[in-house]
């Protein structure tokens, strides 16, 4: 069994880390900086196994990730109207659960035979009305400057309804419990149920990017159509790949957590009130020991609910304190200057760690290339409850 923790995890996140390692053929694994305790799999785990695909591994959310695009823009341009653009994105694409798009997409993949492969052609008008939506959660548009004053434009989010419910479907087929504390869920690589299932992560990854790249144009358009794009940056972080590490062929999932091979650029977010980084893998030993793995984010310290706190919806009547208030949160964001449409506490800096120390621990493995200084955040109203579990 080959593995490496980077960083400090509490006693449950690393009893559920070996948990996955003691299941099924896993062969080797990974626990990131900014992992935390998940559905049967951590946040910020990677395990490869050698005969079995991981539902728990690969999560709710399948194909979740991030896109980030620079613009031929210099951020001066667009400060003063800054509020006025974050509104217009507001106005002009979905956050929020069950929310459709109001402007049909086509899409070549609606053609795909992976639909037929995974068993999921009733799921088609759903995928169809929900493409180029965000979501809810976690799941965000930002505006950043970089460190020579150009514009970016950054995403966070998965496959939305499509990909909950094609792991629902597989969930239930592999009989698995809904708890924390089981074992992940596997199904055999080679096995019909196990191939049929696999053709729905391509699926929904194909679905997520298709669904990440109509957001982020349609954002480069209401912020200027003129605007040049001059790189572009994408990554799953939850997802199943076929890759060889240590001389063996594996199905390797990456649960909030983004592959860096040597030269592979990332965008990886910290929290709305945090920088986030253009990174890119290195080719160093301690890169092929973590598997070409790396962070998604700054990685959360605290539970929704704990942030928040616990409220009767009835009687209004605290059942658990919050753990940071409103007054806390906006003195965060007005001191580093960031504009925030939506969200709430539970998304506030203070939930989250901090992603210069997070990043850190995999300096061996990964270099900076760009340091992106949040400008602008959107996401859903406060409101909106993450139907995802991951």
């Amino acid at each position: 069994m080959y593995k490496v923790i980077y960083g400090r995890h509490d006693d449950a996140t690393l009893q559920q880390f070996e948990r996955c390692l003691a299941t099924g053929s896993a062969y080797s694994g990974v626990l990131c900086a900014d992992g935390h305790k998940g559905y049967n799999h951590p946040i910020g785990g990677v395990v490869g196994y050698t005969d079995h695909i991981s539902l728990s591994g690969v999560g709710f959310d399948i194909g979740c990730g991030n896109m980030a695009v620079k613009l031929e823009l210099p951020y001066s341009e667009i400060a003063p109207k800054l509020h006025k653009i974050l509104t217009s994105i507001r106005d002009n694409i979905g956050f929020g659960v069950g929310r459709v798009n109001e402007k049909k997409v086509e899409h070549e993949l609606f053609e795909s035979e992976l639909w037929n492969q995974t068993g999921v052609d009733d799921l088609k008008q759903l995928a169809l009305k929900q493409l180029g939506t965000v979501g809810s959660g976690n799941h965000y548009v930002d505006l950043f400057e970089d460190s020579n004053g150009f514009t970016w434009i950054g995403v966070h989010f998965g496959s939305r309804g499509l990909g909950h419910k094609i792991t629902t479907k597989y969930l239930k087929l592999a009989g698995a419990k809904d708890t924390m504390e089981d074992p992940p869920t596997l199904l055999e690589a080679n096995s019909e149920l196990g191939q049929s299932y696999y053709a729905g992560v391509k699926l929904g990854g194909l679905y997520a990017k298709a669904g990440r790249e109509w957001v982020v144009e349609k954002v480069r358009q209401l912020i200027d159509p003129s605007a040049k794009v001059l790189q572009t940056v994408h990554n799953h972080h939850n997802y199943c790949w076929e890759e060889e590490h240590f001389g063996v062929k594996q199905y390797v999932v990456r649960k909030g957590a983004t592959p860096a091979f040597p030269g592979q650029l990332g965008f990886v977010g910290g929290s709305m009130g945090d920088n986030a980084v253009i990174l890119r893998g290195l080719d160093s030993e301690e890169a092929k020991q973590a598997m070409h793995s790396t962070v998604h984010g700054a990685g959360r310290v605290m539970g929704r609910l704990e942030a928040k706190g616990k409220f009767d919806k009835k009687t209004g009547e605290v059942k658990r304190p919050p753990r940071i208030t409103h007054e806390d949160w906006k003195t965060w964001l007005t001191k580093v200057g960031v504009v925030v449409l939506g969200s709430d506490v539970d998304e506030a800096p203070q939930a989250y760690r901090r992603l210069d120390e997070v990043l850190e621990y995999h300096k061996p493995t990964i270099e900076v290339l760009e340091i992106l200084t949040p400008k602008g955040v959107i996401m859903a109203s406060k409101n909106e409850l993450d139907p995802y579990k991951d």
